[in-house]
């Protein structure tokens, strides 16, 4: 149920299966201005979201019936989906990059300091303001970018393949393809690509950005109709967008 505490802070649906838990935590993010509703499966969560959207979703991996990593693979190619943040025992690097790989925007390992969630999840709310707010300007010149008979829109988040077919990008996915695009025939680093997309994160990160630019470039490679590779991964350097992006 939602947390009656009043609050202008972001909200959050917890996902997790241990009731000790997600009442602690829980009451610690209630006692700092965070809305909490609580689920225990991924049928609570659907009955839940149905009639009360959050702005973050906080899943845990091991759930009764479907498995958070399952959860957050299902709901990353929706456009006005909640920000998922994994939160897991499981805290590993492969665990880590498989979970950021099927679509959560963040991954915290359990025991983690209540207070780095708590920054997690203010973080993950500005990143949620800064992504819907130009939603409300699709009237404005200069909404996108074509390049070799591609259309990427930058306020609604939608790619169309020179066939007219919508790509289904995560938030992720296309905030990394807007950096490419903003910076086409130039090779970047993956620490420019980390700073592009307001993901400096320590742990792995060369291997997230390798995962992430892996996933784009095989969402891309299925519909460019043998035209070769859009994203030419420069040896020693980083990544390059190969086609010229023209704005519209």
């Amino acid at each position: 149920m939602l947390s009656t505490a009043a609050t202008t802070g972001p909200s959050v649906l917890l996902v997790e299966d241990d009731l000790e838990f997600r009442t602690l935590t829980g009451e610690f993010l209630t006692e700092n201005g965070v809305t909490v509703a609580y689920a225990g499966s991924a049928a609570e969560m659907e009955s839940i979201l149905a009639s009360q959207p959050a702005d973050i979703l906080i899943l845990d991996v091991m759930l009764p019936g479907e498995t958070g990593l399952s959860i957050c693979h299902r709901l990353a190619a929706g456009k006005r989906r909640p920000m998922i943040l994994i939160l897991s025992a499981a805290g590993g690097d492969t665990d880590r990059i498989v979970g950021l790989e099927v679509g959560a925007d963040d991954y915290l390992a359990k025991p983690c300091n209540p207070r780095e969630l708590l920054a997690r999840i203010r973080a993950l709310h500005r990143r949620r303001n800064e992504i819907q707010e130009p939603l409300n300007h699709n009237d404005e010149p200069g909404v996108g970018y074509e390049f070799n008979g591609w259309v990427a829109n930058i306020w609604s988040q939608e790619v169309r393949s020179p066939q007219g077919l919508l790509i289904a990008l995560t938030e992720q996915e296309f905030a990394l393809l807007r950096v490419f695009l903003e910076h086409s025939r130039q090779v970047l680093s993956r620490d420019m690509l980390l700073a592009g997309v307001r993901r400096r994160e320590s742990h792995a990160f060369e291997r997230l950005v390798d995962a992430q630019v892996s996933r784009l470039r095989r969402k891309l490679n299925d519909h460019t109709d043998g035209q070769g590779e859009l994203i030419r991964t420069v040896r020693n350097e980083g990544y390059m967008f190969v086609a010229s992006s023209t704005p519209v």
